[in-house]
């Protein structure tokens, strides 16, 4: 409940249309999402555990071995395909468009450019919606500044952005320009220049290299994935065995229930019995 009055706090507190327009990315959102499909999942085992509720206990075990299976499967095609899906998805970087049998990039899952374009599509709205949402801002900047990365596939798609964008027809003041985040840091530098990025995609690449991070986001978070794998893999085991432990607990509980049932039926059957 403290997730779901979170997120509906957070999602009270944007503008309409700029959350209405960045839903896919809006995190108050999954907030609620997560919320509310976690306080279903713990009420049913609660209450069925309270009332000794078959049904209920049955479907805290099944929603529970649902989603253990799912981060099971992920976590096992995750080892198993690492170097083939993350390899195929650098090489197929520039190329959201399916893969299909005999293509140049046989040999990579079908689902890596379906992925991949999901994703840039996911980017590409936030890039559009930047200075729609303050929420939506800050994540942007700190994913650029970890990653020291700019942009979708390279620092031209805050082109994509009315503020940023190249066309001589743009009269704002940042026409041309990247977010901050973008730029090289300098540690010698007290004062962050948020002006440091004007003018930069005008620039080649080689040019704008001495002043930010030209690289895309994508491929920086795909080498990140490949080299956390066993990190990642670890917390997932650790979100598995807790549900793995309600799974058999509530079976256990089952099984119980069911034994007592039967015992009562069986002493009312001998109680009725003027032989007992």
């Amino acid at each position: 409940m403290v997730m779901v009055a979170v997120g509906v706090y957070a999602r009270l507190l944007k503008h309409a249309e700029a959350a209405m327009a960045c839903l896919a990315v809006d995190p108050a959102i999954l907030l609620i999402m997560v919320g509310v499909l976690t306080f279903l999942i713990t009420f049913c085992g609660c209450v069925g555990s309270l009332r000794e509720n078959i049904c209920l206990l049955q479907l805290f075990s099944i929603c529970l071995t649902i989603i253990f299976l799912l981060q099971l499967a992920v976590g096992v095609l995750g080892f198993v395909f690492s170097d083939e899906v993350l390899g195929g998805a650098l090489g197929v970087l520039g190329d959201p468009s399916p893969v299909l049998l005999g293509d140049s990039h046989a040999g990579v899952p079908l689902f890596v450019p379906q992925a991949r374009g999901k994703v840039s599509e996911i980017i590409n709205g936030a890039i559009v919606h930047y200075r729609d949402d303050l929420d939506l801002q800050n994540l942007i900047d700190f994913g650029q500044k970890e990653f020291s990365c700019c942009g979708g596939v390279s620092y031209k798609d805050w082109s994509q952005n009315m503020y940023f964008n190249c066309t001589a027809t743009n009269p704002s003041r940042e026409r041309c320009a990247v977010p901050f985040s973008c730029c090289l840091h300098d540690p010698q530098q007290a004062v962050i220049n948020t002006m440091c990025g004007h003018g930069m995609q005008a620039r080649g690449y080689l040019e704008a290299s001495a002043f930010i991070h030209t690289n895309g986001c994508i491929d920086k978070l795909v080498n990140w994935t490949h080299s956390n794998l066993f990190l990642l893999g670890g917390i997932t085991l650790g979100l598995a065995l807790p549900q793995l432990v309600g799974i058999i607990l509530a079976q256990l509980l089952i099984n119980q229930i069911r034994d007592q049932v039967k015992l009562q039926l069986y002493n009312q059957q001998h109680r009725a019995d003027p032989w007992y």
